[in-house]
């Protein structure tokens, strides 16, 4: 099968779904996708049911791969409003990597870019489970809300409306494994 055969779509993801494919109680991302053989597609890169933004759905698990495993340091942009400000020790903690609860390793070194006082842009090449929520806890901080804006060259249409997905551009797609 060639990337001809493959779909690729991205979802601006609502609060109150669940990136999977099936669950038993809670109505997942696939609830938006109109197209036929939607029991074929994967999620490229999970968000909380809290979490807002975008969402790579694909049936061509070489990408999704490439999308998801940390060996290819793909970029994932989060915007992020936090309950206190974030000092510059902490920014400094963030960019040098965290360790988290349980784990035996840092995180990879995060970037920082400050907004302002409560809100932030955070830009990782992990996907750990609920990583930026526990990063941001491991600095003794809270995050208030969480959205994502791009995973890799991919960026989250501005045309889209929560709930509403397209089917990707070849550049959009070229733009992961290149």
């Amino acid at each position: 099968m060639d990337q001809l055969d493959h779909r690729y779509f991205m979802l601006h993801k609502p609060v109150g779904f669940v990136c999977t494919t099936k669950d038993k109680e809670h109505l997942t991302v696939l609830e938006f996708i109109e197209e036929p053989r939607i029991e074929n597609l994967s999620v490229a890169g999970r968000l909380d049911i809290d979490t807002t933004g975008l969402v790579l759905l694909t049936d061509d698990g070489q990408w999704l791969h490439q999308v998801i495993s940390p060996k290819h340091d793909c970029e994932k942009v989060y915007r992020i409003e936090t309950k206190t400000p974030v000092t510059d020790k902490q920014i400094t903690k963030l960019e040098n990597g965290v360790w988290l609860t349980s784990e035996n390793k840092r995180t990879k070194p995060a970037k920082v870019e400050v907004i302002d006082e409560y809100h932030y842009r955070l830009t990782i090449t992990e996907g750990r489970y609920h990583q930026v929520k526990r990063m941001f806890g491991a600095i003794d901080n809270y995050v208030e809300s969480l959205h994502r804006e791009r995973v890799g060259g991919i960026t989250l249409d501005d045309s889209l409306a929560p709930g509403e997905y397209r089917a990707l551009t070849q550049a959009e797609i070229d733009s992961i494994t290149n």
